[in-house]
């Protein structure tokens, strides 16, 4: 194992000294910070604060911002580990596992690297964003999670990251050049923000979309996040209007439905773990058939 952990420390090395690739591998949940703070979140505590009277401004805002930053530690879970696999492709596309071969290391211990580096990555900066979430609603919003929240919600980044980690390897096992992994990037930290229901609640979506967006596990992970970061904001602003509780949990992803089949937090759970395990292996499998 010693062989494989130099190998993690050197792809770690490699990814953080490059800063620029750490920064778009942040860059998705930096636009949706972006966009709440200077657009989305007033129209969002607007509305909210129109339609629950009984709810102070302040009240509305740790909602919104709760809700928001549980969303952006999602797509750190996706965009990052997909960030530490460029040291995969561009060893690559560089010629370095020739070099790598000539050397007395076995393709699996390869392999085995170059996944735990990407996952390692993944659950650092996905903890990171966490605790500055959770700073910031405490310190701004006055709203500080529990520590069984904050503990559930550092188990779901960690298994979010290894499953999300283990797809994104899967599907950058068959991109060749840099040019087409940065071009990956792009796209799917453009369209995650939606496929996950952080740009806008699941809610807003046609229920067709919503549908369809329920089944995928971005959206699964990011309810069980949710469920951490908006329960206690959203029983404070429905405390005086209990039957809008539901409604919003509903609108805003804390309870998912796929037709009229709730998705349950255990079924999640296992869909991240089944994620893990199959991408895992099919991934290993198609980069160890690259490093000949």
């Amino acid at each position: 194992m010693s062989v494989v952990f130099a190998i993690v420390g050197r792809n770690l090395r490699i990814f953080f000294r490059d800063r620029l690739n750490v920064f778009f591998s942040l860059l998705g949940a930096l636009i949706l910070f972006g966009l709440y703070t200077l657009f989305l979140g007033n129209l969002q505590t607007g509305d909210l604060a129109d339609a629950l009277p009984g709810a102070s401004t302040a009240e509305v805002q740790a909602f919104v911002d709760s809700w928001m930053f549980a969303g952006i530690v999602l797509i750190t879970t996706v965009t990052t580990g997909l960030g530490g696999l460029a040291v995969l492709v561009d060893d690559d596309q560089t010629g370095r596992f020739r070099d790598f071969l000539v050397a007395p290391l076995r393709r699996g211990q390869l392999v085995l690297g170059y996944l735990l580096s990407a996952a390692s990555v993944a659950v650092i900066l996905s903890l990171l964003v966490l605790a500055i979430s959770v700073v910031y609603l405490g310190v701004v919003r006055g709203t500080w999670l529990s520590p069984p929240e904050i503990g559930r919600s550092v188990l779901i980044v960690v298994l979010a990251s290894i499953a999300f980690t283990s797809l994104s390897a899967l599907i950058v096992s068959f991109v060749r050049t840099s040019g087409a992994f940065s071009g990956l990037a792009t796209i799917f930290g453009t369209i995650l923000g939606f496929i996950a229901a952080a740009y806008i609640p699941i809610g807003a979506f046609p229920e067709s979309v919503a549908t369809v967006v329920a089944a995928l596990p971005f959206a699964q992970a990011g309810m069980l996040l949710r469920r951490e970061f908006s329960a206690d904001t959203l029983a404070v602003i429905t405390a005086d209007a209990p039957g809008a509780a539901e409604p919003l949990r509903m609108f805003y992803g804390l309870d998912l439905t796929i037709a009229d089949w709730a998705v349950s937090a255990g079924l999640v759970g296992a869909i991240l773990v089944a994620i893990a395990l199959v991408c895992t292996g099919l991934s290993a499998a198609r980069i160890r058939s690259r490093i000949r």
